[in-house]
């Protein structure tokens, strides 16, 4: 699954499913009905203020209720990797219940793909927000994270990011990748082509200056790099008017 395909929906299950797995997460979560769900050796349901997070390789199956519906998405291994640490049911918070129900609305009209995208990256946050403490993150491996969120604009060496995390680089890269499941650079890359999305969404800047704003200074490597992650080039912004 690459990473351009997150996807949004709403769905119903009237019967048990056989038990399958696929190789990106899945979010289940509850807008009516009940949802039983086997995760690996765990069972449990979806229902009022709880959510199923089905990871990556996980098998499972499903088993509903006659009526029901609940808003489900599909989202790369990659873009939350994380995702691999937390229990396979959460209950949910107030602000991310009422986000579950804005979502539910906004999916019952036609959106287009990129706002679908923009709904589900904020979910994702909104998810990592709400789970930060049960990730325990080794403390230099956060504050490494950290550095990264706020100056992925900026050229930045593992050797300068290991300075900032007290690790040796060899340290930071190996236990960077078994905590968050990528390297360094891997998240870098990941953050700077996902605020470059959102830049060019907004249309206000040109393809060069979204380029210069994520810490590109060669518009042909930006425009590589974006399209091999997304399979789209950053022009089709620009051309479709998106």
């Amino acid at each position: 699954m690459q990473l351009n395909n997150l996807t949004l929906d709403l769905r119903s299950y009237s019967a048990e499913t056989d038990n399958h797995q696929h190789d990106y997460h899945q979010l289940v979560l509850p807008v009516s009905g009940q949802l039983e769900i086997s995760v690996g050796q765990q069972a449990g349901r979806v229902d009022t203020n709880q959510a199923a997070i089905i990871s990556a390789g996980q098998e499972h199956g499903f088993s509903g209720s006659e009526d029901n519906c609940f808003v489900v998405a599909d989202i790369p291994s990659q873009l939350a990797p994380e995702f691999e640490q937390l229990p396979a049911f959460i209950h949910l918070s107030p602000a991310l219940n009422q986000y579950v129900r804005f979502l539910h609305q906004q999916l019952q009209q036609h959106n287009s793909v990129s706002t679908q995208r923009q709904m589900l990256l904020l979910l994702i946050q909104l998810l990592q927000e709400q789970c930060g403490k049960t990730l325990r993150l080794d403390r230099r491996i956060a504050t490494a994270r950290d550095y990264l969120d706020h100056h992925f604009n900026s050229e930045i060496s593992v050797g300068q990011l290991a300075q900032v995390a007290s690790l040796s680089p060899r340290q930071l890269s190996e236990l960077f990748r078994q905590q968050l499941g990528m390297t360094p650079l891997q998240y870098l890359i990941e953050k700077r082509m996902q605020h470059a999305w959102q830049l060019l969404e907004q249309q206000s800047l040109s393809v060069q200056q979204v380029a210069d704003a994520v810490g590109y200074n060669s518009l042909a490597a930006f425009s590589d790099r974006f399209r091999k992650h997304f399979a789209i080039p950053p022009s089709y912004f620009r051309r479709s008017g998106k």
